[in-house]
């Protein structure tokens, strides 16, 4: 179900244990060839199979395209929120939701810098309704779900970078008018040398020409793979937290 597609008397009749699934991505830029909204068409489309595979089980709030992108604030086209402003943005979201009287809240993310503002708004909320005992608050990155079975299409990378292998691949699946010159881009190392120590970091630190990754090896191919990868992952994993409309929540 689309919250965007619905009357209010409608979302009032709604049961309050249906989860509440509130998308977040980001408009920045990445690298030369993929578009600026590259993380808001990417979520979009896994929220699309979702709600196409699992029906009225799930309601999705609109996507949320304004991230915290200040890292890519030094190539131009980037927007964002400033950090903080952005934490409240979520907090507020949800607090609405929660007003409403929906109990089963979670961000599913699409952009690597939500992740940390995604984790502390859902740790705030808990400890601001401490009282209530059937919440279920979560913040999960839609690339963190599936097992990747190459299937000899033979993968560069074994993780998420940006403007990649991966985000390519998809984007040639999902707008293949919309991506440039990939086979054109040389191969950025995604290794942190400080890690696993966390860096305070611009992109302009890591990349001149904006990516991270083997953006040349992308095929459409792999995109569909991928695409189904994170759909197929993401509906167990709704499943095994119980999240089906009527099942208790998980503590």
């Amino acid at each position: 179900m689309l919250l965007a597609e619905l009357k209010w008397p409608e979302v009032d009749a709604l049961s309050r244990d249906v989860p509440v699934i509130l998308p977040i991505a980001a408009h920045e830029q990445h690298g030369h060839h993929l578009p600026l909204h590259t993380d808001s068409l990417l979520l979009g489309e896994v929220v699309r199979r979702l709600e196409s595979s699992m029906g009225d089980r799930l309601l999705f709030a609109p996507l949320q395209w304004l991230g915290n992108s200040h890292h890519h604030l030094g190539f131009p086209g980037t927007l964002s929120s400033e950090p903080r402003a952005y934490l409240d943005l979520l907090l507020s979201e949800a607090e609405c939701l929660l007003q409403h009287g929906f109990r089963r809240l979670v961000f599913l993310n699409g952009h690597g810098g939500n992740q940390v503002p995604g984790a502390q708004a859902v740790f705030e909320l808990r400890q601001q309704h401490r009282r209530q005992k059937d919440l279920l608050l979560l913040s999960t990155t839609y690339w963190e779900h599936g097992s990747l079975k190459e299937e000899g299409l033979g993968f560069s990378q074994s993780r998420m970078g940006h403007a990649c292998e991966w985000e390519t691949s998809m984007m040639l699946v999902v707008r293949p008018d919309l991506v440039g010159a990939y086979r054109e881009q040389e191969s950025v190392s995604q290794q942190e040398p400080t890690a696993p120590a966390a860096r305070g970091w611009t992109m302009g630190d890591r990349s001149e020409r904006g990516h991270i990754g083997d953006p040349a090896a992308a095929t459409p191919e792999k995109g569909e793979r991928l695409l189904e990868t994170f759909t197929q992952g993401l509906g167990p994993f709704f499943e095994r937290l119980g999240l089906a409309a009527g099942d208790p929540p998980s503590p």
